[in-house]
Parts: structure tokens; C-alpha cells; sequence
């Protein structure tokens, strides 16, 4: 600060009960926000008090409460007080409990409608001031000369509202907090229930009042945002109109700008925007009656699709796809059972469709084991030359090897024994002839070249040599050699070859 400088020279005190007032620091005392300090207390005496505000914050109180700085009546500070200053006040505050108690006493017996609630001595014990509130007009004449003779004390009777005693007392809210009254309010503003109107707060008084039994003072502290909302609110004095009845006012949420209506003889609470009430009260003043409080649910429009502003569909894309993909073929029934290496059976045009599903599994199932390979040096008409082992086979060689060895090891009439003796009474079926009758088919083996080097056991199917079978094979019309024999049903024996008949 500048040397020059001079501070404010008046200072807040602050008193028992929250009571503050201002004095002039003419010493100009280097005093601090706390200190203890000895006021005059008007030509009567001195007070202790501690100081509540120092500088130019005094200044701008004072003006809020339209204290001029110059008036007359503000008093001085005479000192900081002393250690004995401090312990007889101290002794003073001491006999304020028993005082008051006394005192209360002393007015039911004359029988006063006044409630007492403080007294305060002063700090030389020179004075006591008496706080009461009460309704009416109250003549304490007699209390006041009881009071003095029973205290020896100079008596002051100061009556206060119900918010400052109940400031002076303290306490604590419905928020929680301590009472606004007895920390920082000094100015009480008068609270009515059209406050709690435009707050749409229910009447109830139980609610609404505060410790001092009036209306609570934070009712005034949101007042004046409720009173901008509501501007935009419409006000609703008659109920509206529609065709299914009357529609009144149930409740308003302000902020939110909502508003609940209820049709006559009906519980049920039906939300509106503040918009839809406006559109209903001009619609009731031209003497239109809506279908019903809510307005008519209007189609939205769908948007446009992406896929319709760029060039070509994905969609399509995938349509086309799926079209392109094969489907997988199926698999036939007996291809799981089939042993591997294992060729399909070519059916018969004329055999059976039953015959033809279970001939290739009994054509496996009947195949003889497959022949021991002949000794060294001992060549049979149907082997291969040494020379030739690393040739591939082609024809009926290049065939699977089961399938080779069920034809193989056949007897001279084109039978083997083993297939003989396993097939039964099947036979193949006849070929119709012009004149009627049927000729019998020789079976599909005989005549073929043995497939194996050791014939079978038995003599009778000894191997033929190429030329012979080549020969039988073109009597046969020129039938592939390729082609499979059909298998024989189990159990059934194979007919001879019928003669040619005469014509």
C-alpha cells in the first residue's frame, strides 16, 4: 500500500446473536478481522465485541444498508481488549442462562402474552437487554421495576419478530444447512403464498413454514426465474373442449413445458406440449372441438435409401452370387459303404430298379480273394512278360482290383465255380423275338479271358487263350469288354445258355 494511504476508518462488530453494528475506529487501532475489542455502549458504560469486517467492504456494506458515513450516531472503539476485559465478560455471559429463566417466571405470573427468548448483558454488567416477541401490544411496566429490584441491573425490553428470535436461536433447515436467518440474511423480506403459487408448490403449511413458524425465506430465491418460465407457459382458466368431453388442468412442469389434463369422471392423465395447448384453445375460441387431446400422428416420410443415389445396387451384386454357385451334388446312398478304389456299376436297361441298387454292393461282397502271384519262372497264356512289368494296363486290366478279381478264375463255359455256387436261381433277363418267343441271354461272363494267372480250384475253369475268347466276345454283338458284368443276387445258381432255336 501507499505510504500515504489511509484505510476506511469504521469497522463492522459483530455481537451475542449475530447482531452487527458499525463503529468508528478514530485511533486509528491496527485491527484485524477477529480481534476482541471495547466499544462504547452510548454513554452507558462499555461492550465487548470482535470485529466482523475491516476496510473498504465496510464501506460498500454501509451503503447496501444505507448507513451514511458520516452520521452522528456511530460510536467509537475505545480499545483492544485486555485479558481482563475477556474474563469479565466471560463471567457476565455465564449469568445470561439463569436470568432468562428467572425472568420467564416472573411474566407467567403476572401472566404477559410475550414470549421471552434472549437476554444479553452488557460487558461492565452495567445493563441487560430483554428479547420477547408477541402479537400484540404488551404492558411490561411491572415486569421491568420485578426485573431491576430481583437483577440490580438497568432493564431494556426489545421486542424482535418470530425470524429474528429464531435467527438469535439458530438451528438447522429441511436442506440441512444452518438457517440462512442466523448466517448471513439481514434483511427479511416478507414471504406470501403466491410464491409458492407460481412455484406450483402444494399449500401445506407444515411444509412450508421454517423454524420461526412463517414462510420459509428461500420461497423468494427462486421467484424470479419461475416468473421468466412462465411466460412461455400458457394460462389455462377455463378447460378445453373436445368431443370426447372437458379436459381441466392437472399439473404444469414449468421448466420442462408440460402440462397434464384429465377429462371429466377420468383418472387417467394425458401429457401435452405447451404448443398442443395453444393449438386447442384457438380451435375452442373459433368453436372447433378436436377428436382428442393428442394431435393426429402424421406419416414421416422415409428417407431416401443410399443405395438409390449410387450408381448400381450391392444387392445385386450378391443376388448374383448366390445365382452363379453350383449346388453341391449329392451324394448317392451306398457311396459311404463302398470301399476305396471301388467303380460304379453301369445298371442293366432291363434289370429291376431294386436289383440295380444293391448289385454293385453284392458284386463286392462275392469277389473271390484275390489270387497269389504265381512263382518265379512259371508264366501262364494271360500274364505279361517280364519285360513289360512297368507298362501301365489299359482296358480291363486298368479296371479296380476287386472288381477284376470277381471275374476272375473262370471255367470253360464262362462261369467261375465260386460265382456259381453264390448266385442262385438269378438269371438275366430274356430278349424278346418277332414271332413271341424268348430267347435267354448267355451270361455277361462267359467267354471273357481269365483275369488272373491261378485259376481257380476245381479243373473246370481252366484260362482260355486270347484268340478263343476274342472269338466268343464277337459272337456276343460286339459288347465292350469294358463293361461290367452284372452281379448275381445271393444264393441264386446261373442257368446254362440257351440252345438257338430252329427258326
Amino acid at each position: 500500500m501507499p505510504s500515504d494511504f489511509q484505510g476506511f476508518d469504521i469497522v463492522e462488530i459483530r455481537f451475542k446473536g449475530g447482531r452487527k453494528d458499525f463503529y468508528r475506529n478514530a485511533s486509528r487501532l491496527p485491527l484485524v478481522t477477529g480481534d476482541a475489542v471495547v466499544v462504547d455502549a452510548g454513554g452507558n458504560g462499555w461492550h465487548l465485541g470482535h470485529v466482523s469486517l475491516k476496510g473498504e467492504l465496510v464501506r460498500l456494506q454501509m451503503k447496501k444498508k444505507k448507513v451514511p458515513t458520516d452520521s452522528k450516531e456511530i460510536r467509537a472503539v475505545l480499545r483492544v481488549a485486555s485479558e481482563q476485559d475477556v474474563e469479565r465478560w466471560t463471567a457476565v455471559r455465564d449469568l445470561e442462562t439463569g436470568t432468562m429463566f428467572r425472568a420467564r417466571s416472573v411474566v407467567e405470573e403476572l401472566r404477559l402474552k410475550m414470549k421471552l427468548s434472549d437476554v444479553e448483558y452488557q460487558a461492565d454488567r452495567t445493563r441487560a437487554t430483554f428479547f420477547y416477541s408477541a402479537e400484540d401490544r404488551v404492558d411490561f411496566r411491572d415486569l421491568i421495576k420485578r426485573l431491576a429490584d430481583e437483577f440490580r441491573v438497568r432493564v431494556e425490553m426489545r421486542q424482535i419478530s418470530l425470524r429474528h428470535e429464531a435467527g438469535r436461536l439458530g438451528g438447522i433447515g429441511s436442506c440441512g444447512r444452518e438457517l440462512c436467518c442466523s448466517t448471513w440474511l439481514t434483511d427479511f423480506k416478507s414471504v406470501s403464498t403466491t410464491a409458492a403459487r407460481y412455484q406450483n408448490l402444494s399449500l401445506n403449511p407444515a411444509k412450508l413454514s421454517g423454524q420461526c413458524g412463517r414462510l420459509k425465506c428461500c420461497l423468494n430465491y427462486e421467484l424470479d426465474t419461475y416468473l421468466d418460465a412462465l411466460k412461455d407457459i400458457p394460462q389455462v382458466q377455463r378447460p378445453l373442449l373436445t368431443e370426447k368431453g372437458e379436459a381441466f388442468l392437472q399439473k404444469t412442469d414449468i421448466f420442462k413445458r408440460r402440462m397434464w389434463f384429465a377429462l371429466r369422471g377420468d383418472n387417467n392423465w394425458v401429457m401435452l406440449s405447451t404448443d398442443r395447448v395453444r393449438e386447442v384453445q384457438e380451435l375452442n375460441k373459433k368453436g372447433e372441438k378436436p377428436e382428442s387431446l393428442l394431435a393426429p400422428v402424421k406419416e414421416e416420410e422415409r428417407p431416401v435409401e443410399v443405395s438409390a443415389h449410387v450408381e448400381g445396387n450391392l444387392d445385386r451384386l450378391d443376388d448374383k452370387i448366390k445365382a452363379g454357385k453350383r449346388p453341391k451334388r449329392k451324394k448317392k446312398p451306398g457311396s459311404k459303404d463302398r470301399p476305396e478304389g471301388a467303380a460304379d456299376v453301369a445298371p442293366q436297361p432291363g434289370a429291376p430298379a431294386a436289383s440295380r441298387r444293391g448289385n454293385a454292393s453284392r458284386s463286392i461282397s462275392n469277389a473271390p480273394a484275390k489270387p497269389a502271384p504265381p512263382a518265379e519262372g512259371d508264366v501262364s497264356e494271360g500274364s505279361a512278360p517280364a519285360g513289360e512289368e512297368a507298362r501301365r494296363p489299359r482296358g480291363a486290366a486298368a479296371r479296380p482290383m476287386n472288381r477284376r478279381n470277381s471275374r476272375g478264375g473262370r471255367g470253360e463255359g464262362g462261369r467261375s465255380e465260386g460265382r456259381t455256387e453264390g448266385r442262385g436261381e438269378s438269371r438275366r433277363p430274356e430278349t424278346p423275338r418277332p414271332d413271341g418267343s424268348a430267347e435267354a441271354r448267355p451270361p455277361r461272363g462267359e467267354g471273357r479271358p481269365p483275369r488272373s494267372t491261378t485259376p481257380p480250384a476245381g479243373g473246370d475253369g481252366a484260362a482260355r487263350p486270347a484268340g478263343e475268347a476274342g472269338a466268343e466276345r464277337g459272337s456276343r454283338g460286339g459288347r465292350s469288354s469294358r463293361r461290367g458284368g452284372r452281379p448275381r443276387p445271393e444264393g441264386g445258381a446261373t442257368p446254362p445258355p440257351a440252345a438257338p432255336s430252329a427258326s
